[in-house]
Formats: C-alpha cells, structure tokens, sequence
C-alpha cells in the first residue's frame, strides 16, 4: 500500500512550459503578440514577448506603425531569456534589417530552440508591414536559423518573386521556399479560392505533406496566420515533433475560427476565438 505524501513534505520544483514571441504588437488584439499570447496561454503555456514595433491597428486595417529601437528589442530578449528561459520561439513582424540582425544574434548566443518564422509582410487588410530591404536580411539571417518558416500566399510570392496561381502550384513554391535556405516551410494557401484550404508542409530532404480542410465561411480572419505559427511553436514546445506540431496547430486554428465565426467585433475583419477550448498550463520538472 502507498503512502500518501505528507503535506509538509518537500514538492519537486516545477516550471511552465515557456514560448517567447518576437512580434509586433497589434492594438486592436487580433493577431501580433496579443494573438500569441492568447494562443500559447490556451494550448497550456507560459507566454512571453520581446516587442519590435508598435502598431495602431483594429479590424479595419493599420493607421500607423512605431518602430521599437533596435537596442531596446535586444534587451526584452535578454530579459526574458537569461531569467525565464525558453521553449520555443515564435517570430513574427520584424520590419528593420536591424532588428533581424538582433535576433539573429539572440539565437545564436541563447541558443534558442524551436524558433517558427512566421514571415509577417502583409496585414489580412493588405497593409504592407515590413520594408523591402528587409526581406533579403530575413531570409539570409533566419531563415536557416528557423526550425520552419510559415508564409501565406502573398508573402511567399515576395519572397520568390512571382504570384502561386492554384493549388497546383504550391508543391513548386514551397521548393523555392525551401531553396532560400529554410529547413522547413509551411505554405498556407488559405487565400486560394475553393471549398477547400490546403496548406503544404515540405522538410528538408524531401519529406512532403498536404494538409487540407474544409473553408469555414466568416469575415474573422484576422491574426490566422500568427495564431497558426504561435501554435505551432506551442506544440513544439510541448515536444510534438514538426509534422504532428503542424497538424495539432492547423487543428486549434480551424477550432478558433469556427468558434468565432459568427461574432461581432468591429466592423472589419474580426479575430479568432482564441480561446474556445483553454487547458490547464504544463508544468514540467525545472
């Protein structure tokens, strides 16, 4: 027969599960690092942010972007990391080849796992969102350096130069994607027309995978793409391997667009419900 432990008696020190999003903050709450927050907080995990920019943004679009000083992003990092400690990485708007330089440093000097580029370029309102010399030092500094890069369709297109015309075409650019350097890439075809949404996930060394569900009709869609990515590294964190983190993340995401789907918030394109189904946080040994 066990006996049971007495309440005095010492407990094993414990911690949380930690994910570190490096994003734009997005006032309305919708997607940025108010959107990975809420998302790492319902897949179970302890959420934290290191801010690259400022925006005054809401369901109708961004009116104006302040950028966060190069320096002061580095020391929001160091902050978190040398105290807290990390799990997982989700980048997001990093909209000055400074600060792709900074965390390009942070990775390497931390050495930081599990580090998901969500390269944010274009707002669901079709907001430009990063400058154009930038998108040659993200793709040099991170993205060999990112366990999975994750754009929409309008990002990769700047990325390869060319517009991915039908779901026929998304094997092609997701190899181009990976060409760029990436270990892995994650191709959302979400804004393709059709009752259907397929994504591709293509790892190095040729391992492909098509991921397709059904389209959830709403006008909520905004922050899809950085609850997707935060999923995913919230799942990596939680030590699912890649394929199993995607497909765990797509699921979360469908989840919160249907439960949000026939809710009003503001006059444009709403946010997810992000937590329609939270569980309790993780805690592993320390």
């Amino acid at each position: 027969m066990t006996q049971a432990a007495h309440p005095d008696a010492p407990q094993a020190p414990q911690r949380y599960v930690r994910v570190l999003s490096i994003a734009g903050s997005d006032s309305g709450g919708g997607a940025g690092i108010q959107a990975d927050l809420k998302t790492f907080g319902a897949l179970g995990c302890y959420g934290m942010t290191a801010i690259t920019a400022l925006t005054a943004q809401n369901t109708l679009g961004v009116s104006g972007i302040h950028s966060v000083p190069a320096a002061f992003l580095k020391a929001q990092i160091q902050a978190v990391v040398e105290d807290i400690g990390v799990d997982a990485v989700k980048l997001g708007m990093l909209h000055a080849p400074e600060v792709v330089e900074v965390v390009a440093w942070a990775i390497d000097h931390y050495r930081l796992p599990n580090v998901v580029l969500d390269p944010v370029m274009v707002a669901t309102s079709g907001d430009r969102l990063i400058a154009s010399e930038t998108v040659q030092v993200l793709v040099r500094e991170l993205f060999p350096r990112a366990v999975v890069v994750t754009p929409n369709l309008d990002e990769a297109a700047l990325l390869i130069g060319h517009a991915i015309d039908g779901i026929d075409a998304l094997d092609g650019a997701a190899d181009e994607l990976l060409a760029l350097g990436a270990k892995a890439v994650l191709l959302k075809g979400g804004h393709l027309p059709g009752d259907d949404v397929v994504d591709v996930l293509l790892q190095a060394g040729g391992t492909r995978k098509r991921l397709a569900s059904r389209r959830i009709a709403s006008r909520n869609l905004h922050g899809t793409g950085c609850t997707l990515s935060s999923a995913v590294a919230a799942h990596l964190a939680l030590g699912f391997g890649l394929p199993e983190a995607v497909e765990r993340a797509r699921a979360y995401v469908i989840g919160a667009m249907a439960a949000g789907a026939g809710v009003h918030v503001g006059a444009g394109h709403g946010p997810l419900n992000h937590g329609f189904a939270p569980v309790p946080t993780h805690r592993l040994p320390s």
